[in-house]
């Protein structure tokens, strides 16, 4: 251990680049010439107790995940009525062509390709 002391202006300057803007510890320390595990230190006396934050973290995301649950089992349910719908409304056929009538013999006709092919 150097025994090194730091004014408490550079310890405050180095913990706001930490908490402020964002730059990571190991960042922070080898460019300002101190150990990570100083560095640590100084950002953990300065910062609240993390108890608190991620007690609160914790309660938001189980709020979104119930609310995304229940957005999931509303999509779910309109998506079955929606294949409901369109299983009724082609005669339980869900393919998506349409029939043309070509005398005694039916032809299919796929909407998407105009292609035509004999149904027998």
């Amino acid at each position: 251990m150097s025994g090194q002391r730091y004014t408490p202006e550079f310890k405050d300057e180095a913990v706001r680049q930490v908490i402020e803007r964002g730059y990571s510890v190991g960042e922070v320390a080898q460019r300002i010439g101190v150990s990570k595990h100083s560095l640590y230190k100084w950002v953990n006396t300065v910062k609240p107790n993390g108890d608190e934050e991620q007690a609160e973290e914790l309660a938001q995301a189980k709020r979104e995940i119930l609310k995304l649950r229940g957005d999931m089992r509303r999509l779910e349910e309109e998506r079955d009525i929606l294949k409901k719908a369109a299983v009724d409304s082609t005669g339980g056929c869900n393919r998506y062509s349409e029939c043309v009538h070509n005398g005694e013999l039916s032809d299919e006709k796929n909407i998407y390709t105009g292609r035509t092919r004999s149904c027998l």
